[in-house]
């Protein structure tokens, strides 16, 4: 299944849902969404709410969708988890959400102190503990790094929605795996994909694998690396700058002599259909069943048609799955969007 990434930070949402249909229109058989309250860079200029965005591209398409979410910060969990429910109500096992630990550039905005990882990773589990809870019709108060007082959702969809852990390190793969419905991951070296893989299932994790694709298509070569870095160079910095910097313009100065060899290191760089097709049909091989692109320049209408055209064929399609079991898991361990 390949789905069509929709970035918020690059795009206005306007023409961010002519793009999403456009895509369903080209055969992308998916969605997903980014859920951030700035972007990275000035380059960049955009950053709309994904949640108003998400309800109009679920009406206005077929699609199944998810989004990358960070919980306990500008969000308080009840308030993702009715969102989460409301959508999942509507458009019954077409969404699924992502739950990560946070960045700085996105969470700043309350003012609140931004916490040492420990603690982010801690007060995660504590959010998707109460999320889960709330899901599943339970009246929920929690007292500890996040405070909830007798929450309780009154509308619930028929099958709760996958609650997936991103990760991009075995750590944080292995440890999302006692409470994730699936992984999410970005596209990395080969032997660092094989080892999340392995880190996650042996430790228990269940679901389907979700990789990210970032990439760069142009039919003239030099535009397409020239895309990706005037786009992309401000996302190329691992931990713990990603998660710590918590302003665009540091991000654009601390960017400003990023060679193309690190871009190349994050995104896949080429004016060739067949040699993309290549790279994720490798993705494939691997175990992904789910292949989110993210062309990374602002232009998406030529990206949709060749990949429509030369690209997804190559691809054999496999159904998206957005549902968790209709059981319940447990919700006594300790209850975004950092993945490291």
């Amino acid at each position: 299944m390949i789905g069509f990434h929709a970035s918020h930070e690059q795009i206005h949402p306007g023409r961010l849902l002519r793009d999403v249909r456009a895509a369903q229109e080209a055969g992308f058989t998916a969605a997903m969404s980014s859920d951030h309250f700035a972007p990275w860079s000035r380059r960049q200029g955009h950053s709309g709410f994904a949640w108003s965005w998400l309800g109009a591209a679920l009406a206005g398409t077929d699609l199944p969708f998810g989004a990358v979410n960070a919980p306990g910060y500008r969000y308080h969990p009840a308030v993702i988890a009715q969102a989460v429910a409301t959508l999942a109500a509507m458009f019954p096992e077409r969404f699924w959400v992502a739950l990560g630990s946070g960045e700085a550039v996105n969470e700043h905005i309350t003012g609140e102190r931004w916490p040492r990882k420990e603690l982010r990773d801690a007060r995660l589990r504590e959010c998707v503990a109460v999320i889960r809870a709330l899901l599943d019709g339970e009246e929920v108060s929690h007292d500890g790094l996040v405070t909830v007082d007798r929450a309780r959702l009154w509308t619930l969809p028929s099958v709760r929605p996958h609650l997936v852990g991103p990760a991009v390190s075995v750590r944080t793969a292995r440890s999302v795996a006692d409470w994730a419905d699936g992984l999410i991951t970005v596209n990395q070296p080969h032997e660092a994909l094989r080892a999340m893989i392995d880190a996650y299932r042996g430790a228990g994790g269940r679901g389907p694998l979700r990789l990210q694709v970032h990439l760069s298509w142009d039919p003239d070569p030099a535009q397409a690396m020239s895309i990706a870095v005037d786009q992309w160079r401000s996302n190329v910095f691992g931990p713990p700058a990603c998660w710590e910097i918590d302003s665009v313009e540091t991000f654009d100065e601390v960017s400003a002599q990023v060679p193309e060899q690190r871009v190349r290191s994050t995104v896949l760089v080429s004016h060739e259909p067949g040699r993309h097709a290549q790279w994720l049909h490798e993705f494939v091989e691997l175990g992904f069943t789910e292949l989110y692109l993210h062309h990374v320049g602002q232009e998406q209408g030529r990206f949709i048609d060749v990949f429509g055209e030369q690209v997804l064929p190559q691809l054999a399609p496999a159904p998206a799955t957005t549902s968790g079991p209709t059981s319940s898991p447990t919700t006594s361990s300790p209850a975004t969007a950092d993945a490291r």
